[in-house]
């Protein structure tokens, strides 16, 4: 599930290779917490945060498959 996640994020922004994604995944549940380069943020986010609500939606469905859930973060590099 990881691999489909960095597919759609390399897909959106211009530094694919400053993609960092953290997996924790418990019984039925997985999080990922998700850092792309500053100025690819907004690509990722999108207007009013359309295209992070399409990707948890995506990542939902595939996450159904397994019966788990999924949570993503986007997080900001400090």
């Amino acid at each position: 599930m990881k691999e489909m996640l960095n597919t759609i994020l390399q897909n959106l922004v211009e530094n694919p290779e400053a993609i960092q994604i953290t997996e924790k995944e418990e019984e039925k549940e997985i999080f990922f917490d998700v850092k792309v380069a500053d100025e690819d943020m907004g690509k990722v986010i999108g207007k009013q945060g359309k295209v992070a609500k399409a990707i948890r939606t995506v990542m939902k469905a595939i996450a159904g498959k397994e019966h788990k859930k999924v949570t993503i973060h986007f997080l900001e590099e400090k």
